[in-house]
């Protein structure tokens, strides 16, 4: 850690203190007392809010993301504080994952589909909301709205929300520095009234940092964003969003249990070229995530006494690529006694398989093969090397060899979305009516192409030339969401019940070999029904509510490029949920308690092509396969409390118990899950702990998270052990009295206070190592 940057932070904190000690009067006295609000809307599904304090925890560098942690059921981790790695980054609920292989919790920004979160082309909330624009973020766990935009919400909906501009014209501008070489430079400009009732701002970031292992990584982020309101008259409103992000991130890498034991401050990524092919396919630089997002929506609203309606147009371009550094070339092609054609920038392969693999050549280009006999003394990475890749086995004439391997994704989605909402009130009750629907155009491609290593004894460039594309496919994805529910409210009890079907077709088109084009996949949907009630106890301020859900996820298109998977054997991932709870609302306590029960069907899993302990196929194209491997069965209890323990001080906690098991495993399979096996990276026990304090112009706080035992592998031979997070915030607004600035703010945030070491996100039966502990400390000018 950066001890450096922490004492000067302290010392800026102290000399602002006396600055502002100074500068207090009544005024502040008399302030209004910031009151912790967790507790979600009065609805019929467990659902929480994020709050000011949560948001503080973070520093600005940090990804949205991480805003949600402290929720009841919520576990994020990414590989680094900063969640500049979207490769290393989890989700997890209710057994419920998104990481590497698994996309089973919705997201949406404002209300809109993100289009997937998987790595390979997908994009989480990161990728479309900067940290400053952030407003808040609703977390419905398990039954959620029925309205919801996503079909891959088995186990809930995150949404992000942005800002909306100020009537006063202003910039802000933020400065955030942290360890590990972290910046970040904000700036946001508010219009104030541009038309009648209109109103905007544009903002515009830039952040970069390196890695915390070995300080190698080159990680960058540039992001543009815009939004608009007006109201266009006293029953029309029109609001509009754009943004655009540019990001560059060099991963970090699984570690086995026993990796992590050896050297837990080690993901086994290297910081230096080697020259050595087999060392060098795991230099961080050489493992690197590069995508492009842009985002943009237009809404309309309308709303009078008894009706309201809704609809929003949007569109999202994603392209990009992911790095890996294989330590061979791919032999195409029979070249016995002359010079490798895949050494040529003149010629590129496209499609077919690989003969073998080519690691050394002599001057002339010709592939050498090593001394018969000859034991390799490389002993790094995953065990050590063969003959083929070690120089010493070859005659001092040898040139090792080796590749540049990219995955290229680009996707472009066009969505609509509509609903309405008529009320009918009598002296009674009140009923409402809601219907809706969902509409979206998705087209995706991906290919992935080998280059030549220039010169593998020095660096990593690249022929910018391919020798080899390995495939080249393009799938369109169409989705139509239907939905229509009813809700009676008699005053003392509420009561909903709806319907929704979803109706997805999937195609692929294989741009090297007709043959292997796949038509009109369809994934649709049963009837999906939803209930559920709201109930105003007698005591003031409690409520009872219970609900159920038919969730579903249609199958990814990500199933369609394996072409061992049958397609006619696999069927879309379903959930039954059900939540039963209280909450309760006063001036002092906010609290809520939730029991649920999941039965989570035809769950669809990949079986993984390499593990951290024996190496990467980088060969695996489209090998492999996705089947169906039974269910999961989860059941738990939830439950946070916010208190406002007196003017100054409030308390908020949360606890998570969760058992998420295998069910109906086909032994066929042979997947060693037993039924009755708990589902490996769900996490059976959370519990938060957070104290804030908040007095006229001061705010600071500490919580604690503490992580129980998980299971890294589906045989439950492998455990990840419990651990304990404790983060630290303290800041201070400051009232210049210098001409044309409003106000200044600055914020410490100190992360995984007690440096605890830790296995986090788990993916693909393997885990990451948890960040350490890292300082940030950021600046804001309003003027």
């Amino acid at each position: 850690m950066n001890t450096k940057l922490s004492y000067i932070t302290l010392a800026c904190l102290a000399a602002l203190n006396t600055q502002v000690k100074a500068e207090e009067s009544a005024e502040l006295a008399d302030s209004a007392v910031e009151k912790i609000q967790v507790i979600g809307k009065s609805v019929s599904y467990a659902n929480n809010e994020t709050t000011d304090s949560m948001l503080k925890q973070q520093s600005n560098l940090t990804s949205v993301l991480a805003s949600i942690d402290n929720l009841p059921g919520v576990l994020i981790n990414e590989g680094d504080t900063f969640g500049s790695d979207d490769w290393s980054t989890t989700i997890s609920i209710r057994g419920f994952q998104v990481s590497l292989d698994e996309q089973q919790i919705g997201i949406t920004v404002d209300g809109i589909a993100n289009g997937n979160s998987n790595y390979g082309g997908g994009a989480k909330a990161n990728r479309y909301i900067d940290t400053e624009n952030l407003y808040l973020v609703e977390v419905s766990q398990g039954t959620a709205d029925i309205a919801s935009r996503s079909n891959e919400a088995l186990g809930g909906t995150l949404n992000f929300t942005t800002i909306d501009p100020t009537q006063e014209e202003g910039f802000l501008t933020s400065l955030s520095f942290g360890d590990f070489e972290a910046q970040k430079y904000f700036l946001r400009y508010n219009t104030g009234e541009i038309a009648r009732d209109t109103f905007a701002w544009i903002s515009v970031s830039s952040s970069s940092n390196t890695d915390w292992v070995n300080q190698s990584a080159e990680n960058k982020k540039d992001h543009l964003a815009a939004k608009l309101i007006s109201d266009l008259n006293e029953n029309w409103g029109l609001t509009a969003y754009a943004s655009y992000d540019d990001s560059h991130e060099d991963n970090y890498q699984r570690v086995s249990k026993s990796q992590f034991e050896t050297n837990p401050d080690s993901d086994g990524l290297t910081s230096e070229w080697t020259g050595v092919p087999h060392i060098d396919q795991l230099y961080r630089k050489g493992w690197s995530t590069l995508r492009e997002n842009f985002f943009t929506y237009l809404a309309l609203d309308y709303t009078n006494d008894s009706l309201s309606f809704s609809s929003n147009v949007y569109y999202h371009d994603n392209e990009g690529r992911g790095d890996w550094v294989p330590p061979y070339l791919n032999d195409l092609t029979d070249d016995t006694g002359r010079a490798e054609t895949e050494l040529s920038s003149e010629t590129t392969f496209r499609g077919g398989s690989s003969n073998g693999i080519i690691t050394f050549v002599n001057r002339d280009g010709i592939a050498l093969s090593p001394t018969d006999g000859c034991v390799s003394s490389i002993t790094f990475p995953y065990g050590g090397a063969g003959a083929a890749f070690d120089a010493d086995c070859f005659g001092p004439e040898a040139i090792p060899v080796g590749s540049y391997r990219h995955s290229h994704y680009a996707k472009q989605r066009f969505g609509l979305n509509a609903d309405l909402a008529y009320t009918i009130q009598t002296e009674s009750l009140e009923n409402t009516t809601r219907a809706g629907i969902w509409y979206e155009d998705y087209s995706r491609d991906e290919y992935r192409d080998w280059h030549k290593i220039i010169d593998s004894a020095s660096s990593f460039e690249f022929d910018n030339t391919p020798y080899w594309i390995q495939y080249d496919n393009s799938f369109a994805v169409d989705t139509t969401m239907l939905y229509v529910e009813n809700e009676t409210d008699f005053d003392w009890i509420k009561a909903r019940i709806g319907a929704k079907k979803f109706i997805v077709d999937l195609s692929k088109n294989d741009n090297f070999d007709d043959s292997k084009d796949v038509d009109n996949v369809n994934s649709d949907s049963d009837v999906l029904i939803s209930a559920g009630f709201v109930a105003n106890m007698p005591f003031d301020g409690l409520e009872l509510f219970a609900g159920y859900a038919e969730n579903f996820a249609a199958i990814k298109d990500t199933v369609l490029e394996r072409d061992a998977s049958t397609l006619t054997e696999i069927k879309p991932e379903t959930a039954d949920n059900f939540d039963v709870g209280f909450r309760y609302n006063s001036d002092v306590i906010d609290a809520s308690v939730t029991f649920y029960k999941i039965d989570f069907e035809n769950r669809v899993t990949f079986l993984p092509p390499d593990s951290p302990e024996q190496g990467i196929d980088f060969n695996i194209g489209t090998n492999g396969s996705y089947i169906n491997v039974g269910g999961i069965e989860s059941e738990g209890i939830e439950a946070s409390v916010s208190i406002q323990l007196s003017e100054y001080f409030s308390f908020y906690g949360s606890f998570t118990s969760n058992e998420s098991t295998y069910k109906d495993v086909p032994s066929e399979l042979g997947l060693n899950i037993q039924a009755g096996n708990t589902v490996f990276g769900s996490v059976e026990d959370m519990w938060v702990g957070s104290l804030d304090y908040n007095k006229g112009n001061y705010s600071a706080g500490l919580s604690v998270k503490h992580v129980g035992d998980r299971f890294i592998d589906a045989a439950n031979s492998v455990v990840a052990d419990a651990y304990t997070v404790t983060d630290l915030y303290a800041g201070v607004n400051v009232d210049l009295a210098v001409e044309g600035i409003q106000n200044m703010q600055v914020r410490f945030t100190l992360n995984n206070l007690t440096d605890e070491s830790y296995l986090g996100g788990i993916a693909g039966q393997s885990a990451w190592i948890g960040a350490p502990r890292t300082a940030a400390v950021n600046l804001q000018f309003s003027f």
